[in-house]
């Protein structure tokens, strides 16, 4: 089965420009993210999408695989796309699952790729996959740049928002604080089609993507990991990221290649 991880980072953040080659021991944040996926043994290749140049630089001289695309993508969904049709135009073949990994997620591991790509090995119903991990502090769960889900009882998503759900306004504070790791993989097919389907108002709303599919009738399969992992949205996100990756046991398996 052809399985293939696709990084989207672009410079032109609007909440941190340029953080993609933002320092974190050394190492730029998406060279931890290429090197730290690649690591995950079901993969056949791992990639880096960006319509930046400094970025594509960076990628080649850390002994990656970068793809150059449009600059006018909105969404990273659509420049996964991109950069899938063109990976399978040089291969002269069909990917079966496409893994989509934020270029802000520099903690990830080989074990949540694992982790969000299983399900879908056992169970070729499901077409989208996201990681779901549980937050340390009422803080991160009434933070905004943190995405929360609720689920039903079969681990699909029934809502994500920027807003603290469930509710713990009636004094029950020992409710389950959820968010979303963006990790997702997708069924190749699946994924165009999600491109396809015209945006929705709880998307726009939440500023939440995966929320086109639940508005259009589909399902999210949500996936929990145990791993410890902050995305980095802002310069005070990298700040705990540092600090938080202070003796990573992955990180000397990379560093000296994936520095600057």
């Amino acid at each position: 089965m052809e399985i293939v991880a696709i990084i989207p980072a672009r410079m032109g953040s609007s909440r941190f420009p340029g953080k993609p080659l933002a320092d974190i021991h050394g190492v730029p944040m998406v060279g931890h993210v290429m090197a730290r996926t690649a690591m995950c043994q079901l993969l056949t290749a791992t990639y880096v999408a960006t319509c930046d140049q400094v970025i594509v630089d960076y990628v080649t001289r850390a002994g990656g695989k970068a793809v150059m695309t449009k600059d006018s993508h909105e969404r990273c969904t659509d420049r996964t796309a991109e950069c899938m049709l063109k990976i399978e135009a040089e291969l002269g073949r069909k990917v079966d699952i496409v893994v989509m990994v934020q270029g802000d997620e520099p903690m990830v591991t080989p074990g949540m790729i694992e982790e969000s790509v299983k399900p879908m090995l056992d169970d070729s119903s499901i077409q989208v996959v996201n990681l779901m991990a549980a937050m340390d502090t009422v803080a991160e769960f009434e933070d905004p740049n943190e995405v929360k889900v609720v689920t039903d009882l079969a681990g699909n998503a029934l809502y994500f928002s920027r807003e603290p759900i469930p509710s713990r306004r009636k004094g029950i504070t020992d409710v389950a604080m959820m968010k979303q790791v963006c990790i997702i993989p997708f069924r190749r097919d699946y994924l165009l089609e999600f491109n396809r389907m015209p945006e929705t108002p709880l998307e726009r709303i939440e500023s939440v993507d995966m929320m086109r599919i639940l508005e259009h009738g589909g399902r999210v399969k949500m996936v929990p990991t145990a791993a410890r992992t902050l995305s980095v949205d802002t310069p005070s996100d990298l700040a705990r990221v540092v600090e938080m990756m202070r003796g990573d046991a992955l990180l000397p398996g990379y560093a000296a290649q994936a520095g600057r």
